[in-house]
């Protein structure tokens, strides 16, 4: 395993160097420097410098997603020197606000202490804004993708509102501790109702989503070093509300009712009713975040910039990984190049990785 870490950390420390232009000088006094911690502590700390590029070049391997030509633009927080939880609430918070930035949202992480020895933070929530779900004997109300998480939060103390809408509270746990629950606060809670540019009715519909996926639940591993908690965001391509969150039948499944109210046949296949409800809702979301200034992105416009980064990666000489069945969007995937493209889905590092749900 030791040997396994310093030849993570050195493939690491030598792209790192290579891309920051450090001589070589600079780069084998630093890999004999980590060889010294390691052998003194079992473990090497990051540098600002290298844990800022790290997580950058997790974005940039990241094969899921789309919007990586931004990944230079990320935003690191460093809070690896925090040792109780009010110091992470308080640092969530601050990331919650600073990253949704009025609607003019910064791609942002902030990285918590490292997995040593028996230490080890946790943020128990997928994201760390996510709306409730409830199994109820009249069926699911709210989000059934959070029925487990809703549970867990129940049991541990929080009340229930029983509404389609309701944030979660987060969840955080340090080292073996009792986790934390912590309502998040209205201030920061930015959130946008879902209307339609030309049907009146989509207002009746009372339908909403928060601005920002704040994604909470993965490690980011940099150099052998695992950040079990390192939550991330970027901001939404609008497919992932209008075309996943709001109209997968195992979701808030609203198609049916769309369709309905747009007076399509919903007992025919033929009718097309949920391509055309589809295409209505995700003109509702995107309709609906530019008109209130919130940061969202089409998915046409998210292909283009996905080929630019592509573009400059090869001119750089850097392959382009990439998971195919992630990188098409779920509406009209066969209008982007990307559709039309083989993708080599090789996990390079550093990246961000899921870990076992602590609940």
């Amino acid at each position: 395993m030791n040997n396994e870490i310093l030849k993570d950390a050195e493939e690491f420390i030598r792209t790192c160097y290579s891309e920051l232009n450090k001589t070589d000088q600079e780069l084998e006094c630093r890999l004999n420097q980590i060889n010294k911690e390691f052998q003194n502590q079992g473990y090497y700390e990051h540098t600002g410098e290298e844990l800022e590029y790290g997580a950058k070049l997790a974005w940039r391997n990241s094969n899921r997603c789309i919007g990586r030509l931004f990944w230079e633009q990320l935003h690191v927080i460093d809070k690896r020197q925090i040792t109780t939880e009010d110091e992470m609430i308080e640092a969530l918070f601050e990331h919650i606000k600073n990253a949704t930035n009025k609607g003019r949202i910064r791609p942002t992480i902030t990285i918590f202490p490292p997995k040593i020895a028996n230490k080890k933070v946790r943020i128990w929530n997928h994201q760390l804004i996510r709306y409730a779900g409830y199994q109820t004997e009249q069926g699911v109300l709210g989000d059934p993708q959070s029925i487990a998480f809703t549970e867990t939060c129940i049991q541990l103390g929080w009340e229930p509102k029983f509404g389609k809408f309701d944030v979660l509270p987060l969840v955080i746990q340090m080292n073996d501790n009792r986790p934390r629950l912590v309502e998040i606060p209205d201030n920061l809670l930015l959130e946008v109702s879902i209307r339609h540019p030309h049907y009146e009715w989509f207002e009746d519909l009372q339908l909403k989503w928060y601005a920002v996926p704040f994604i909470s639940e993965m490690m980011l591993e940099i150099g052998g070093i695992h950040y079990t908690a390192a939550p991330f965001n970027g901001w939404y391509m609008g497919t992932e509300i209008g075309a996943r969150n709001l109209a997968d039948e195992t979701r808030y499944n609203m198609l049916p009712q769309i369709a309905t109210l747009m007076g399509l046949d919903v007992r025919s296949n033929l009718s097309l009713w949920k391509d055309r409800a589809l295409l209505e809702l995700n003109t509702a979301v995107l309709h609906s975040y530019k008109e209130d200034g919130v940061s969202i992105v089409d998915h046409h416009t998210a292909a283009q910039q996905f080929k630019k980064f592509e573009e400059i990666e090869m001119d750089l000489g850097r392959s382009v990984t990439g998971n195919w069945a992630w990188l098409i969007p779920p509406l009209a995937p066969a209008t982007t190049h990307i559709y039309h493209k083989p993708y080599k889905n090789e996990i390079k590092k550093p990246n961000y990785f899921y870990q076992p749900a602590p609940y």
